[in-house]
């Protein structure tokens, strides 16, 4: 008798922790998965203990480690983000490690406590041109191209209205502009090869539709996607069973059937056109453009510099990603072989424009993995002007890096377009997560510029990191890549005007 009372007491027990699992809103992970979710966190809890022991370290879980995730969650949360008792970096054998090297004297800082954490571009976005519509972005950090469609409804419209309440951009990925993104968050339009919410029924671009699409919303830049760092190169496939009645009606194609998008462009088919098509854009819409690309060959680098070296047409900004990115889905010699990781590749395309002294007149953005302060001030210091996140951004409303964005099941309803699962993100209290880890990743940037005593991440010079190669060597990120005096740095009217910018209250 005594047994059943406890089997129906627990039963009971059960049944009210799912019905609170289903009701709550806070984790998408146990409104999807109630009761037996909770057996997550419970091994999240004692993680460090059992990979001590059993598993890996903090530090070797790829291609975020527990302690990156773990700072990425807290921030994002408002929590605790720092760490006790020593580093986990072996940082006496580790190759290839930087170090940022602090300064004992400097002179006005701006206060690293605005809880905003304001912390605006040194540079404007198309004022070298003269566009009609060139702003300073409020924020060196915004959220890169990840699509509606690639992204569930629900995640969409969390990273946008962070966005909004972060005070950052948010880029649309490929897919096109749809209701998700016009939750507040100012965007930066993708023209992807496909042209998807800008094209003809054969896939040719139509100018009219883009033209369109910009007006009726808050679009302030518009980027020509070349390539991506997960998949240089490479065309993509969205299955029939994907191309939902509203991802068709957004992107222009027909429902249930499958879309392939090429691996080129067809509205222009070398630098030169590409250059007359970035200038028909910039015409017709008064906006920024630029271009984003992995870097692979230098030859399009090249002649793209010398080609605006002229002064008659010319991009405004230029988005490299690295080969190590990761949010779309591709086979895996191109997620782990093709093309540069940033580091190599933003070096590279950033001196071949120092050599023609272009730096100054178009704006440099990183991207791939340089949502965590040591890697975007390496970025900073290299001659990035702004940061785009993605992963980072996606842990920051809830991902737990279970690698299954290209399945269609992923756990916590972020990167699926299936009803049950995206219906456990809510988009509410995910935003506000979204715009704390923004606001956090522009805090720590700030506080580790000061500590280097600059004012601003874009003052952080190639000379004041240092590579390690274990204990024994040491060599300026400078000496590393190749940097001549002066590269990575901003032009001195430049310095100046942002100098006054940050000290102007």
């Amino acid at each position: 008798m005594n047994g059943r009372r406890i089997g129906a007491a627990a039963a009971t027990a059960v049944a009210l922790l799912a019905a609170r699992d289903l009701i709550q809103k806070k984790h998408a992970l146990l409104r999807n998965f109630p009761v037996v979710g909770h057996a997550r966190y419970l091994l999240e809890t004692i993680g460090p203990e059992l990979r001590q022991y059993i598993v890996t370290s903090n530090e070797e879980e790829r291609p975020f480690s527990r302690d990156q995730r773990s700072w990425i969650y807290a921030s994002a949360k408002e929590e605790n983000n720092y760490f006790g008792f020593g580093t986990d970096v072996d940082v006496e054998h580790v190759q290839g490690h930087a170090y940022l090297k602090q300064r004992t004297f400097a002179g006005a800082l701006p206060d690293a406590h605005d809880p905003q954490a304001p912390l605006p571009s040194a540079k404007v976005l198309g004022g070298p041109r003269g566009r009609a519509k060139a702003f300073r972005p409020a924020s060196v950090v915004n959220i890169s191209a990840m699509s509606f469609g690639s992204l569930s409804g629900a995640a969409i419209t969390a990273l946008n209205k962070g966005a909004a309440l972060a005070g950052t951009m948010h880029n649309t990925g490929e897919g096109g502009l749809s209701p998700h993104h016009r939750n507040g968050g100012d965007l930066v339009l993708q023209i992807g090869t496909a042209y998807f919410g800008c094209r003809n029924e054969d896939g040719s671009f139509n100018l009219a539709k883009l033209k369109e699409a910009v007006a009726g919303a808050p679009v302030r830049a518009i980027e020509i996607k070349l390539s991506q760092g997960a998949k240089p190169g490479l065309g993509g496939m969205l299955p029939g069973a994907k191309v939902t009645p509203e991802i068709a009606a957004i992107r222009g194609i027909p429902a249930g059937k499958d879309c392939a998008s090429p691996s080129r462009h067809t509205a222009f088919h070398d630098v030169d056109s590409m250059l007359d098509f970035v200038e028909l854009l910039a015409t017709e819409t008064g906006l920024p453009v630029g271009i984003k690309s992995a870097v692979g060959e230098l030859g399009f680098w090249q002649e793209l510099a010398t080609l605006m070296a002229r002064g008659d047409r010319g991009v405004d900004f230029v988005t490299v990603d690295g080969g190590e990115g990761g949010t779309g889905a591709a086979p895996l010699i191109f997620t782990d072989s093709v093309s540069l990781p940033f580091r190599m590749g933003f070096s590279r395309v950033y001196g071949t424009f120092a050599e023609q002294g272009l730096t100054d007149d178009l704006t440099f953005i990183g991207s791939g993995k340089l949502g965590l302060p040591e890697n975007a001030a390496v970025a900073f210091a290299l001659g990035a002007d702004m940061v785009n996140v993605a992963r980072e951004a996606m842990l920051s409303i809830g991902c737990i890096q279970a690698q299954k964005c290209h399945t269609d099941k992923c756990p916590t309803g972020i990167a699926t377009q299936n009803p049950w699962l995206s219906r456990g993100l809510d988009p509410t209290s995910k935003s506000t997560r979204a715009a704390v880890y923004l606001r956090t990743l522009r805090k720590e940037l700030i506080k580790v510029s000061g500590a280097l005593g600059v004012a601003h991440p874009a003052l952080i010079t190639a000379d004041d990191i240092e590579i390690m190669n274990g204990d024994y060597e040491a060599r300026t990120l400078a000496a590393v890549y190749g940097y001549k005096d002066g590269w990575g740095q901003l032009g001195p009217h430049l310095s100046k005007e942002l100098t006054a910018l940050l000290t102007t209250k």
